[in-house]
């Protein structure tokens, strides 16, 4: 755990297990902000701000790491609060784009201790 200090006070920030969760936690804290989700509270810290997530994802956009086909499915999907399923013959291929994005996106996020 990544341990920082605010304003005096001291906080350890819970990093994400995996790709999946750091996403799903992004797509959700961005829907507080604007407004969109109901619960508004968000319990712990985490070791990255919404803009460092964004900043990445744009980063391995922009270098080509992910494509804008991959990062369709990944708000599809995020959106709905799940991964798509490689057995269900209608999200075969967006289980696949997913798995090969969340593999960049984690290796990414592993290399800037995000996640464990």
């Amino acid at each position: 755990m990544k341990t920082q200090n605010v304003s005096n006070a001291t906080y350890c920030a819970e990093k994400f297990q995996n790709a999946e969760q750091l996403w799903f936690w992004f797509l959700y804290s961005k829907s507080v902000q604007n407004g969109f989700a109901r619960n508004k509270i968000i319990s712990t810290r985490k070791p990255c701000e919404l803009l460092d997530v964004e900043t990445l994802i744009t980063k391995l956009y922009l270098s080509g790491q992910i494509t804008e086909e991959q990062l369709n499915v990944m708000k599809r999907f995020g959106d709905k609060r799940r991964a798509p399923h490689q057995y269900i013959w209608a999200e075969n291929k967006a289980a696949d784009l997913w798995r090969r994005a969340m593999d960049v996106l984690g290796c990414a996020a592993k290399k800037r201790g995000w996640i464990e």
